[in-house]
């Protein structure tokens, strides 16, 4: 790391870091700062809230249920928990103002034992086994797309192909059906023109827009109940308690819809990143043409290097300490995952994308412990899928110039908030190739 300024030293210091505009383009010299200066642990300034940068660390938070709470973990500091008094434990006043907190219905703000009660319904979801079923399909999505601009030569890569793309495998998985497809997609053009006029995409208020989808989901679970099919919503429609007890369709639809809209924006900005790195970047994206058992593996490095959620949130139930570092009770805790992706005690060189990396596989895209991201299976076979198609398809891929401008002076923009990171855009060039041999049309 080049040794900071004191000018940038003290910016760093006082900055808010969910709202300053400067980070949003790249946040990394901030993590290292933090790194290096901070250590894994920070009080910082501005909401009072923990700050985790370490990979130890952050584990710890993760698989501690009992002393951090899930409750704000889609609004941290602005959950609406009340301050808090000066005691060592606020689990009562977190139970009595759950019901209050953005998104109190959905699984992700739960602790156990009611999660654990919950997520054991869903833990069938997305098997290897139904995934190794289905990947078929994901190809054939994948080449529907493809198609479209395949023979212009260029594309936006994002709308054209990521943002419809996985749309369309997770509702087919789903088993969504195709005449209700405009409405969902309706929704996500609406995104695209929201971060188009610079508005970003979804931020913390806007997941309420998820209320439009449970009605629709709801009205499939209790249809997939009369008459089952061979589909995810039958899986969840059909699944019951140990006692034999079913749960209400309010709780599953809940968590269809949230699966429907937050699965396919990660692996969408994922794609992105992908897809930007192999055209900035010739010899690996001919390296991976040749080698495609080396994909897998490409993948993880670049959710390790661009996680596209880069904060998880916790609240602090009791006083502990953490790093090294008191936490208060009523503390928001924030797992700053691009920073614990980037933990030097963790990984070696973290800075640079290394296809031979052994731990890339490490990171905590996905998080960890109770509240480990259920659709990971389904983004990283969507991830490989997608890029062995565009690979097959999609010859010497590389960056427009006149979008981006050239090489070393490239422009790019992304999705205006720190709490995900995205590109807004990404225009790329390329030969058209044959899908069999995999080589450039003559």
């Amino acid at each position: 790391m080049h040794e900071a300024s004191q000018e940038t030293t003290d910016r760093y210091e006082s900055l808010d870091f969910l709202t300053d505009g400067t980070i949003i383009r790249d946040p990394y010299p901030y993590y290292q700062f933090l790194h290096e200066r901070r250590g894994p642990v920070w009080i910082e300034p501005v909401h009072g809230m923990a700050m985790v940068t370490g990979y130890e660390e952050a584990l710890t938070v993760y698989r501690d249920h009992e002393t951090f709470s899930s409750c704000n973990a889609p609004s941290g500091p602005f959950s609406g928990f009340p301050a808090s008094p000066e005691v060592d434990d606020v689990s009562a006043l977190v139970e009595q103002h759950r019901a209050d907190m953005p998104l109190h219905g959905y699984m992700a703000t739960w602790d156990p034992p009611e999660h654990t009660a919950y997520r054991s319904l869903l833990t069938g979801l997305f098997t290897p086994r139904r995934l190794a079923a289905t990947e078929a399909f994901m190809g054939q999505l994948a080449e529907r797309q493809i198609d479209e601009f395949l023979e212009r030569g260029a594309c936006e890569l994002i709308y054209q192909f990521a943002v419809p793309y996985t749309m369309l495998v997770i509702a087919t998985l789903l088993g969504v059906p195709q005449e209700d497809l405009p409405r969902f997609r309706a929704w996500f053009d609406a995104q695209q023109a929201r971060n188009t006029a610079g508005q970003g995409r979804v931020q913390v208020e806007d997941l309420n827009v998820l209320s439009s989808f449970e009605d629709a989901f709801t009205s499939y679970l209790e249809d997939r109940r009369r008459r089952p099919r061979e589909d995810v919503l039958t899986h969840l429609a059909q699944v019951t308690f140990p006692d034999g007890s079913t749960p209400t369709t309010t709780v599953l639809a809940n968590e269809a819809a949230f699966l429907f809209a937050a699965g396919q924006e990660t692996t969408a900005r994922t794609l992105a990143f992908a897809v930007q790195y192999l055209a900035e970047h010739p010899r690996t994206q001919e390296f991976l043409r040749e080698h495609r058992d080396r994909v897998p593996g490409f993948v993880e490095e670049i959710l390790r290097l661009e996680s596209p959620v880069q904060d998880h949130f916790r609240l602090a139930r009791k006083a502990t300490t953490l790093g090294g570092v008191s936490i208060p009770a009523g503390t928001t805790v924030m797992m700053m995952i691009g920073a614990v992706n980037r933990d030097p005690r963790r990984f070696d060189a973290p800075d640079e994308f290394s296809l031979d990396r052994r731990n890339s596989y490490e990171h905590v895209t996905f998080a960890r412990g109770v509240h480990t991201c259920l659709g990971q299976p389904l983004a990283r076979a969507e991830a490989r899928i997608g890029l062995e198609h565009i690979l097959d398809r999609m010859a010497d891929i590389r960056i427009s110039t006149v979008e981006h401008g050239p090489a070393g002076a490239r422009r790019y923009d992304y999705d205006p908030t720190s709490l995900f990171r995205g590109l807004k855009a990404l225009h790329v060039e390329f030969t058209a190739a044959d899908r069999r041999a995999g080589v450039a049309r003559p």
